[in-house]
Order: structure tokens, then sequence, then C-alpha cells
């Protein structure tokens, strides 16, 4: 069966201007990442991760290239546009959570969902099923996003962010923040959604994080300088896999 690619780049080009100097963060880059797909981009510090990620999800314009998502030349959106097509067909997950403090967990969700539909209904009964589904008990759905640990609101986050079925969940550093057991309810939590059909592109320097995905794009210097495919994560991570990603990497430098 032929897979369908979700987004595109073509001389995909990043430039920040500083004192009247340029860095180069991102070279010619031509990315192809299907739909369905699990991947996860690593680099040493400096590489270009996060600013591939932001570029791909139209939260930053390319200095040149073009992005291509599900049809759209994100290049060309203008803030208004590609801030409309953000809300619509991706969703966020972050290091630092962003929770609204000042609303309770639910409300902090329904913010979100009423942005795209108005059907508070519908929205209210998709909420309850997320919150099932990454095991947030009822118990804490009232509660503010101070008063949940950090493995717990990273969880909200992940609902709040697939809330509106996007097409693709961009994710950086997402266990940055946790412990080893809190990281492993959330990456369990990607897991889940991955198999069924939900696109991710994650951020990681995290080893335990990466072997997650279906797919790892090494940034080096602001080019793609390995890609490893790793097929779909089973349940129990077995040591071939572990070793595998350890032995690209180490072939990368990392």
């Amino acid at each position: 069966m032929m897979t369908k690619t979700i987004i595109s780049t073509e001389k995909l080009c990043k430039t920040f201007s500083s004192g009247g100097n340029q860095q180069h963060v991102l070279k010619n880059l031509d990315i192809s990442i299907a739909e369905g797909d699990f991947t996860v981009i690593m680099g040493s510090s400096g590489s270009g991760k996060s600013t591939l990620l932001y570029a791909l999800s139209g939260m930053d314009k390319p200095t040149l290239g073009t992005i291509d998502f599900a049809g759209k030349n994100l290049a060309k959106l203008t803030q208004d546009q590609a801030a409309i097509f953000r809300r619509n067909h991706c969703g966020f997950v972050f290091q630092q959570i962003y929770l609204l403090d000042n609303m309770s967990v639910f409300d902090n969700i329904l913010a979100s969902g009423l942005l795209v539909t108005r059907n508070k209904q519908q929205l209210v009964k998709k909420a309850k099923a997320l919150f099932q589904q990454v095991e947030i008990d009822e118990g804490s759905w009232s509660k503010f996003p101070t008063q949940l640990s950090g493995g717990e609101a990273q969880r909200v986050g992940i609902v709040r962010a697939i809330i509106n079925k996007p097409k693709v969940l961009f994710a950086d550093e997402p266990t940055g923040a946790l412990n080893s057991a809190a990281s492993e309810n959330v990456l369990n939590v990607f897991t889940t959604i991955n198999r069924a059909g939900q696109s991710i592109v994650l951020v990681t320097h995290d080893l335990k994080t990466a072997v997650r995905g279906n797919r790892i794009l090494y940034l080096k210097d602001g080019v793609i300088n390995g890609d490893l495919s790793l097929g779909h994560y089973h349940d129990c991570e077995d040591v071939e896999r572990s070793d595998k990603l350890k032995h690209f990497l180490a072939e990368m430098g990392w």
C-alpha cells in the first residue's frame, strides 16, 4: 500500500541575522514525512532541530524554499493565514506545558476545542474519552493545572493538542522536564495515539524517547546527516531496537 506524504520540503533554508552576521541554521533541506509516521528529529545542541520543527509546523517562515503541508505551501501563507492553518491542522506539545492556571483542566481543553468547533456537547464527549485514554481520572478534571504533577499536566497538554484532531502532532522535548516514571507514561500516550493513526513529529535528545519513533532524522549543522528506519514500536522495547538506534547515533557522532 502506498504511503501518503503529509509534509514535504524542497530546498528549505532558514537564516538568522544578528549584528550584521548571518547564521545559516537550515540548509537546503529536502524532507518527506509520511502520514501516520512517528518521526523523531535528533541532533546536537544548535543543530537546528527546533528551528526545523517550527518551520514544518508553520510557526516560523523559512528564508528560502517550500513547505508543502497537506497541499498548502506554508511559506506563502500570511501570518494570519498560518495561524488559522495551525489551529485547524496542527497540535503542539512542548517541554513547558503552558496550561492556563486560572482555568480548570477540563476548561483548558474546552477553550482549545471551541476555537475550532461550536458543538460543545460533542466536544465534552470527546474530551472525556481522551482523558480516559491518557489515564487522567475524573477527579482531576476539575483541578487547576498547579494541582497536577508534571506527568499529569503533560498528559493534559497532549489532550489539548489532539482535541481538534490535528493532521500532525508536533512535540519539542515533551519529556525533558519529567522524571522517568512520568516520562514513560507520556511516551505510552504518544505510542497509543500514533498506533491509532496520529502523525507525530517530535524533537528530542533522549534515547528512551527517540526509540518510540519509527523514523529518526539526524540533523548536523543544518543538514540531514542520517535517516534511520526503526519500524513501529512494540509494547516491550527490544534490545535490538535500542542497539540499532545507539549504533546509528554513534555513527552520527552524537
